[in-house]
C-alpha cells in the first residue's frame, strides 16, 4: 500500500464516523463523536493515540467516554492513515498539529486524552498551553524517564524499515498481558496494519518520534504543571522502567491523582476499556 491510503482496507475500520481535516498541509483523519455541551461546562475531550497507534484503537473505549462529553480521535501525521510525508517528525510537529487540529475544528479548550506517546504529548501539551487544557488524563507516558541522548542519537542515525520489524516485535511484548484473552488477535491485527501502511513516511515516523522520546524527560516539566492530572498504569507495565518512571511522575506533578490498575500492561485502552473508562468518567465527574 501507499501514502496515499485513506482508510483501513485490509484490517479492522473503526465502527465511528470518520472525517478528514488538513493541518498544516497535512491531510488528518479523525472522528469526531458524542455529546457536545452547549453550555460550556464539559469540555470535549481529545484523544491523542500512542506511538504509530491509530483510531480504531480507541473503538471500544470511546463509546464509554461520549454518553455525557464531545470526543475527538485523530491519526498523527505519519501514523494511521492520516498523510504520511517522508520528513523529520518531532514531538513539536505533534504538539503543533494537535493545536492545530483543535482550531480547526473550533475547539477552544479541551481535556487532552492518552497514554504511551499520547501521555507523553497530554503533559507537554498541558504544559505549554494551560489556558486551554484544564485538566489532564494519561496513562504510562513515553519520556517517563531520564533523557537518553546516546539512544536517542542511535535511533536516529540506525533506525530504517530493516530494524522496525524487529525492533516492534521486541516492544509488543510489552503491549498486552499473556491473560490478556484478546492478546494474540490485537498483535496480529497490529502487525497487519503495519504491513498495509508501510511506507519510507511512516518508518521516518517511527525512529524519528522514538528518538524525541528518548531525548527529553518528563521529570523536567512536570514540577511546573498546575493542571489537575489524572495518571494511571498497568502493574505489570514495567519495561522501559515505566514503574519507578511514573511513581516519580506523580510525585513531580503538583496536582496529581495516581490509579494502578492490577494485572495491565501498557495498552489499556485495549486490555482494560470499561475499568479504564471508569477511572476517567470518575475523575472528570
Amino acid at each position: 500500500m501507499t501514502a496515499e491510503l485513506r482508510r483501513p482496507r485490509a484490517v479492522t475500520q473503526t465502527r465511528l464516523p470518520q472525517d478528514d481535516v488538513v493541518v498544516l498541509g497535512n491531510r488528518i483523519r479523525y472522528v469526531d463523536t458524542g455529546a457536545a455541551d452547549t453550555s460550556g461546562v464539559r469540555e470535549p475531550l481529545v484523544i491523542i493515540p500512542g506511538h504509530t497507534a491509530r483510531i480504531e484503537g480507541f473503538d471500544d473505549l470511546v463509546p464509554l467516554l461520549s454518553d455525557h462529553r464531545r470526543v475527538l480521535v485523530l491519526d498523527l501525521p505519519g501514523s494511521g492513515y492520516s498523510d504520511k510525508p517522508d520528513r523529520k517528525y518531532t514531538l513539536e510537529l505533534y504538539e503543533d498539529t494537535v493545536m492545530g487540529f483543535l482550531d480547526a475544528l473550533g475547539v477552544d479548550r479541551a481535556i487532552p486524552v492518552g497514554g504511551s506517546l499520547g501521555g507523553n504529548l497530554v503533559l507537554r501539551l498541558g504544559h505549554l498551553h494551560p489556558e486551554r487544557f484544564p485538566k489532564l488524563v494519561l496513562w504510562a507516558p513515553g519520556s517517563a524517564w531520564k533523557a537518553k541522548p546516546i539512544l536517542a542519537q542511535l535511533s536516529r542515525g540506525l533506525g530504517g524499515r530493516l530494524l522496525f520489524w524487529p525492533t516492534v516485535a521486541v516492544q509488543s511484548r510489552f503491549w498486552y498481558s499473556p491473560e490478556f484473552p484478546g492478546r494474540r488477535a490485537a498483535l496480529d491485527e497490529t502487525f497487519a496494519y503495519y504491513r498495509e501502511i508501510m511506507c519510507p513516511g511512516f518508518v521516518r515516523m517511527y525512529w524519528g518520534i522514538a528518538a524525541d522520546q528518548l531525548a527529553s524527560s518528563l521529570f523536567d516539566i512536570a514540577p511546573y504543571i498546575r493542571q489537575p492530572a489524572l495518571l494511571m498504569w498497568g502493574d505489570q507495565d514495567n519495561g522501559a522502567g515505566m514503574a519507578e518512571g511514573v511513581a516519580r511522575l506523580a510525585s513531580l506533578l503538583p496536582d496529581c491523582e495516581f490509579v494502578a490498575f492490577e494485572g495491565a500492561r501498557h495498552s489499556l485502552e485495549t486490555e482494560i476499556p470499561r475499568d479504564l473508562a471508569a477511572a476517567i468518567n470518575a475523575y472528570l465527574a
